[in-house]
């Protein structure tokens, strides 16, 4: 280790701070400085959170709205108030553009603010009665959700705090105990939410942030005392996640390649503009490094041309260099491996006659903004989610072809279509297989009290405060008998 012991980052065990008897280093992709030395729990550790969290089940579920609102509302507040130190390490941990990490933060201060909204009017339970048929006469149905248990919360190292905020937040929510296990490549912010949550009342146990590594996650995966599990990542992870545990209640945010599909009505000067912007930005802006990150244009040939000449302008315009700059748009990947594979990717695509427009150069972890055109079928590129600054250009015959491009795909994320015509916005509601449609924007737009989630191997389940509350509990029905209704 390149640090002392005594400079380790702690982790959080039901609430307590504690340190293990190993560590790992975090490093800054961009100049590969250690950030900081995080400390791992011992098996014991492990033990002892997982113990308290099933042991706090029952006394955290009863646990009053108001006071986990309360929790909840004091997380927001504090986040917000810690919003530049925040935005700061999750660049240093994660390689994200400064702008865009306080962009994560605000994020992250909304969906405490959202569920503590939620929390407030959660659970206040359904009213049937049940004399519709003789046999009811006198029965009355109460129907209210309950928390299905514990909730191991595994989380991705592209939204260091959000998504784990996405965890996190419906959990406290429901009253659920949860752990989570933070991504190894950046868990620091994951952390500082820790240090936030020790301030609130919340029970001992209800709540643990465990820097594991990812070989001891399929112990914690197996254990019978963590009933729901949230998993977002790589399709094959989380699939293998699913045939593990089938009886399990899992949540999987898996990923896509989404695409913007930009249609013949979209043809002004400035509604090119517009596309243009929006898909150069959103296909760069995490370095790719995002979900629902721009990967596939299928445009239109009535407006190909135009556009794709103004994509890669606003694509070669991208401010690429060090991400605790506020002026860069594009940092390094998480990794220089990550980007080698992206590289990799791309060579595959070129060698299989595959045209690079622009870009195509990596230098250690950074790869440049990239275009290819002419995408043949057996490229990795064509079917895979390439997480990375890399856009693929398809030119299409009108708006059947444009819906099938974006249909044969195995993921099912989100899409943006830009259109004008309402009739054509519902009808792309209709077929497009898909968690989500964005119309007249590109497919990276999300609001974090919406339903999130796809379909195919872009996952089950939904995020999005409210739903995510639902995917946490079941429904249990009271029946009252003898009432006069």
């Amino acid at each position: 280790m390149s640090s002392t012991r005594e400079a380790v980052e702690a982790f959080w065990v039901a609430g307590r701070r504690a340190t293990g008897d190993d560590a790992f280093d975090v490093t800054n992709s961009w100049d590969g400085r250690v950030v900081a030395t995080v400390s791992v729990p011992t098996d014991a550790q492990v033990e002892e959170a997982v113990a308290a969290a099933h042991a706090v089940t029952a006394e955290f579920a009863a646990t009053p709205a108001h006071v986990r609102a309360a929790a909840l509302d004091h997380v927001a507040k504090r986040l917000a108030e810690r919003t530049e130190e925040l935005a700061r390490l999750i660049t240093a941990e994660n390689g994200k553009p400064v702008k865009w990490a306080r962009g994560e933060v605000g994020r992250a201060v909304s969906v405490f603010r959202w569920a503590a909204e939620e929390a407030r009017r959660f659970n206040g339970g359904e009213a049937q009665r049940l004399d519709t048929d003789a046999g009811g006469t006198g029965r009355l149905a109460l129907t209210r959700r309950f928390p299905r248990g514990v909730v191991l919360g595994i989380a991705p190292f592209n939204f260091p705090l959000n998504l784990v905020a996405h965890k996190v937040a419906p959990a406290i929510a429901v009253g659920a105990p949860i752990i989570v296990k933070p991504a190894p490549a950046t868990p620091l912010s994951a952390l500082v939410l820790g240090e936030i949550l020790a301030e609130t009342d919340l029970p001992a146990g209800s709540w643990s942030v465990l820097t594991v590594p990812n070989d001891k996650m399929p112990a914690l995966v197996q254990d019978e005392r963590l009933p729901v599990i949230s998993f977002t990542g790589s399709d094959k992870v989380g699939f293998q996640i699913q045939a593990d545990v089938p009886h399990k209640h899992c949540t999987l945010e898996l990923g896509g390649n989404a695409a913007a599909v930009v249609l013949a009505d979209w043809s002004s000067e400035e509604d090119l503009e517009w596309a243009a912007t929006r898909i150069a930005t959103f296909a760069n802006y995490q370095a790719g490094q995002s979900c629902i990150s721009v990967q596939r244009v299928i445009a239109d040939a009535a407006v190909y041309d135009r556009l794709v000449e103004k994509v890669v302008a606003r694509t070669e315009a991208q401010v690429t260099g060090d991400p605790s700059d506020a002026a860069t748009d594009v940092g390094p990947l998480v990794s220089v491996a990550a980007a080698e594979r992206v590289a990799a990717w791309v060579d595959d695509a070129v060698a299989k006659g595959a045209k690079l427009v622009t870009g195509g150069v990596r230098d250690g972890a950074n790869y440049a903004p990239t275009i290819l055109a002419d995408l043949p079928a057996d490229a990795v590129l064509a079917t895979e989610e390439v997480f990375g600054p890399v856009l693929t250009l398809h030119k299409v015959d009108g708006t059947d072809e444009a819906f099938a491009a974006v249909n044969d795909s195995k993921f099912g994320l989100q899409t943006g279509v830009f259109t004008h015509d309402l009739r054509t916005a519902f009808r792309a509601h209709r077929e497009l297989e898909v968690g989500g449609v964005v119309v007249g924007d590109a497919p990276s737009y999300r609001a974090d009290q919406m339903p999130y989630g796809g379909v195919k191997a872009s996952g089950v389940g939904r995020e999005g405060v409210a739903y995510a509350m639902e995917d946490y509990t079941y429904e249990r029905v009271l029946v009252l008998t003898g009432l006069e209704l």
